[in-house]
């Protein structure tokens, strides 16, 4: 993906455009500045460039907004790309459709995930959803006529990743935290996705040899450690050779990334 990207790049550059990610950040949460720390990395290091929005965290709606629609009509920003979740005073939904889909490179507006749930082409879909697919096709895991258990019902994940799975013709169960007999129903599939942001959630219980398990979260134990929703440590044995799971960290992060930087070129390449 990366010298695709590059290549494209410089195609862009050739003809005046410089692909630019907006970044939006209230304050100063050390995940949100580890994120655009990592964003900042990969867009440098592909020749995109990326335009910084630092608010307080305690701007008022109105300044948010204004940011947003600023973002919009700025013709040389071709994707934006804003940190949540937002502070709880503010109406994060309201927020979320301001952005034009053209430039919702993270698919956070009702108009960008209908195009999801529609089939449609236009908009982007989130970039972690789509990153558990790239993932799935990289590694060319089978997806049709297979049983995939997406557990997490989010509009950021689990609900997209099933329609995307869905529309390459795969079998998806979404299940969540009143869903009975879920290791049960999680050792029936193939794939199982994890993404429900509580640390070492699953098990070995819930797994059996030959499984691909992706694993979404992103969390910290009681050590302070960075850790997934997977207790990976005693998952990965019960998979065996030929099942598979990826790490957190330098699992599905990345990929991520990498499909954040592609969503930008891809609308700079529409604009």
């Amino acid at each position: 993906m990366a010298v695709d990207l590059r290549s494209r790049i410089e195609a862009l550059k050739s003809r005046g455009v410089e692909p630019t990610l907006a970044l939006v950040r209230m304050g100063e949460r050390p995940d949100d500045l580890s994120y655009e720390r990592t964003a900042k990395k990969r867009a440098a290091s592909l020749g995109l460039s990326t335009k910084p929005y630092v608010l307080d965290d305690l701007a008022p709606q109105a300044a948010v907004q204004a940011t947003l629609q600023s973002i919009n009509y700025d013709k040389t920003v071709h994707g934006c790309l804003m940190f949540r979740p937002l502070p709880s005073f503010l109406d994060e939904k309201a927020l979320c459709n301001m952005l034009s889909p053209e430039k919702d490179i993270d698919g956070i507006s009702l108009a960008s995930l209908a195009s999801v749930f529609t089939d449609s082409s236009d908009g982007f879909p989130p970039c972690t959803a789509q990153a558990c697919v790239e993932i799935l096709d990289f590694y060319k895991i089978p997806l049709v006529g297979k049983h995939v258990v997406v557990i997490g019902r989010s509009l950021v994940v689990g609900k997209p990743v099933s329609m995307m799975l869905l529309r390459r013709n795969a079998s998806v169960t979404i299940c969540h935290s009143r869903t009975e007999n879920l290791p049960e129903l999680c050792r029936t599939a193939d794939i199982v996705i994890c993404a429900v942001g509580r640390a070492h959630a699953f098990g070995k219980e819930y797994f059996r040899a030959g499984q691909t398990v992706l694993d979404v979260g992103i969390n910290f134990d009681a050590a302070g450690n960075l850790c997934g929703d997977v207790d990976f440590g005693a998952v990965e044995p019960v998979l065996g050779p030929e099942g598979a799971i990826t790490p957190v960290p330098r699992g599905l992060g990345g990929v991520t990334t990498s499909v954040t930087m592609a969503h930008v070129v891809q609308a700079a390449e529409a604009g």
